[in-house]
């Protein structure tokens, strides 16, 4: 039988990547976004556009439309990145990274439990920059904040679906070639998109609630 992943933010970037990278791998893949692109409707992924996540009426619409839908994999990447500098903090674009990097995929998750059965997988894709032990340059203080806060809210979710059979991954993606960083990372999407499918398909109830980078590495709080 055919697995069914859902992936928010599918239209760039990870997202896209990693819509791509389950698809080879012969998996239908539901790809949720604000915006589709020229690049994800042409994937073969069933696009699910004009989703803001941050949206509680859309997100419960798109609950009702993958109603009854046994979902395998839910990988919740959507996420904004903003830079704040300390005597000039815009507290609005924090407020909007919170909205974004951390309530969003809670809420996500929230409204498509009853699609994960047991067996089913969630992974987050967070930041090391949400690590408090790896904070050694400062700054970034929305950004930080928030993949903190949904780190937190990926590991209560790791122990409150534990005992349905639901294994959580709360993943760093690497310094990765995107939009949101003006391309100026060290690897390509499509590179992390492969390591966090390894990353996904070593995760087991075991494991679960620990935070990887890509490559492996297990990441400090």
């Amino acid at each position: 039988m055919m697995k069914t992943a859902v992936i928010t933010g599918a239209n760039r970037g990870i997202g896209l990547a990693l819509t791509q990278n389950y698809l080879a791998q012969g998996w239908q893949v539901i790809g949720i976004c604000r915006t589709t692109s020229p690049e994800l409707d042409a994937s073969g992924a069933q696009v699910i556009s004009g989703v803001d996540v941050t949206d509680g009426k859309a997100v419960a619409a798109l609950a009702q439309q993958l109603r009854g839908k046994q979902v395998d994999l839910l990988i919740n990447n959507a996420g904004i990145f903003q830079h704040e500098q300390l005597g000039n903090i815009d507290y609005e674009s924090i407020q909007q990274q919170f909205l974004v990097n951390a309530e969003a995929p809670l809420r996500v998750t929230e409204a498509l439990l009853g699609n994960l059965t047991s067996g089913a997988k969630i992974a987050f894709i967070t930041s090391r920059m949400g690590s408090i032990a790896d904070n050694t340059s400062g700054g970034y203080y929305g950004y930080r904040m928030s993949k903190a806060a949904l780190n937190a809210a990926a590991m209560s979710l790791a122990r409150d679906l534990k005992p349905r059979g639901i294994a959580v991954a709360i993943l760093h993606p690497g310094y990765v070639q995107t939009a949101m960083v003006n391309f100026g990372g060290d690897i390509s999407a499509a590179e992390s998109a492969q390591r966090l499918t390894q990353r996904i398909a070593d995760l087991t109830l075991e494991n679960s609630g620990g935070f990887w980078h890509s490559n492996g590495e297990t990441l400090p709080w």
